[in-house]
């Protein structure tokens, strides 16, 4: 791995998701040797992923290189690999380019999407956790609308432009806005032969509400807001079957579709090597103590979304968003140097900064301790936050014109299909 021998303490992290970088941030000045292992060389801001998926933004306006956030640090060393094992008892890290000993282990590994053992879906269905996955969405909306523009098929024009997403948590509802608006702003503009209210979009939730995390006000004010903007929603629709061409709920309802978004489910990604007794089988997530020391291991961390801490407050374990992750992250740094100077380490504490989520142009909702609010201030202060916590100047810059261009001209411009989606 050409990874120079210190005499500092070695700190292996895997994952450079929010919590990793947080983590990676507040540690980077202590006397340590930091090694990072992801298996790409960027961060993705994964909260706008469904902006690219919907020609909103262009893959690089959400990620930045994981090497230019540390570059000045010296004792800092990235490594682009999947970790495949971690060996507890002799404290190394097997890898797809070698092993690696560690002092200290850091797993923020985050969630992958959750099928739920439904073989079919996983293999017909488009997910949306990666950037390439995003823009595997994006090319495939456009190759389906361009192609729906050249048929005199109604039934095939139909399926072309029927777009299906499963679950309605705070990625199937932005991502609905965003294509309504895509219909509304594009689709008129760009193909002429194409009528507006063809392309139709179904919201489908398994649930009795939108947003079932937020509360009832929020859920409420979200699912008027997609109706008002000709959203289908389908509560209380479990999804069982997609074959393709066609979606199968359990009670018997199809759609016909040629995109088909799985957005209904996230389950942790654990890495192999640390005993099925450190997990949580449901949410393979690992059980931590306060310190986010996984419970039973010495000198083993485990960070955000793959982490579970059971508290008073959260006895399910904090919410899967980037704010746990972030916090956490600095907690830890702040504990481990603590640790190091053989002082003690303090029990993490949550602070719920509150939930929110966008439904499209002047259109949110944000739950903040017992406020609730939602329309065009609460879309402004999604766009704030949401530019505030993005990595990189640039980044910032990019997405902010981006945003105000859209707003002005109803544009979308990354409407480009550089890499056709072909099916598996």
């Amino acid at each position: 791995m050409n990874i120079p021998s210190s005499e500092l303490p070695r700190i292996i992290v895997i994952g450079g998701g929010f919590a990793g970088i947080a983590f990676i941030k507040k540690m980077i000045k202590a006397p340590v040797q930091i090694v990072l292992f992801d298996k790409h060389n960027y961060h993705t801001f994964q909260p706008l992923l469904y902006q690219v998926s919907t020609a909103g933004l262009e893959p690089d306006s959400i990620a930045y290189p994981l090497r230019k956030i540390f570059r000045k640090h010296d004792d800092f060393h990235f490594r682009l690999a999947t970790v495949e094992h971690i060996e507890v008892a002799s404290k190394e890290v097997h890898t797809s380019i070698g092993n690696l000993s560690f002092d200290y282990l850091v797993i923020a590994t985050g969630t992958r999407t959750n099928y739920f053992g439904n073989e079919a879906i996983e293999k017909n269905s488009m997910a949306m956790k990666t950037v390439p996955q995003a823009l595997n969405i994006r090319s495939l909306m456009l190759q389906n609308i361009e192609e729906a523009d050249q048929s005199d098929d109604a039934q095939k024009r139909k399926r072309l432009l029927n777009f299906v997403i499963a679950g309605a948590g705070p990625t199937g509802v932005e991502l609905a806005g965003a294509l309504s608006e895509f219909r509304k702003g594009i689709l008129e503009n760009d193909y002429p032969e194409l009528e507006e209210e063809e392309m139709e979009i179904h919201l489908l939730e398994g649930g009795d509400k939108v947003l079932g995390p937020m509360s009832d006000t929020s859920s409420k004010k979200a699912q008027q807001f997609l109706e008002n903007m000709g959203v289908h929603i389908h509560l209380n629709t479990m999804v069982n079957d997609y074959d393709g061409t066609t979606v199968t709920t359990k009670d018997g309802t199809t759609f016909e579709t040629a995109t088909f978004i799985w957005a209904a489910g996230v389950t942790g990604a654990p890495v192999a090597g640390i005993a099925a007794a450190h997990l949580v089988e449901k949410q393979n997530r690992y059980k931590v103590d306060r310190y986010n020391r996984i419970e039973g291991l010495e000198d083993i961390f485990a960070l955000g979304d793959i982490a579970l801490m059971e508290t008073e407050a959260f006895p399910k374990g904090h919410p899967q968003v980037a704010q746990p992750a972030l916090q956490q992250g600095k907690h830890l740094a702040n504990n481990l140097q603590k640790h190091l100077k053989q002082q003690e380490m303090e029990p993490f504490t949550y602070f719920d900064k509150g939930t929110m989520a966008t439904i499209g142009r002047n259109r949110a909702v944000v739950d903040f301790k017992k406020m609730r609010f939602g329309g065009a201030f609460a879309w402004l202060l999604w766009m704030f936050v949401h530019l505030w916590f993005l990595v990189g100047f640039r980044n910032r810059v990019v997405t902010f014109f981006n945003w105000t261009y859209n707003y002005i001209n109803y544009d979308r411009a990354a409407r480009l299909i550089i890499r056709p989606y072909k099916n598996r």
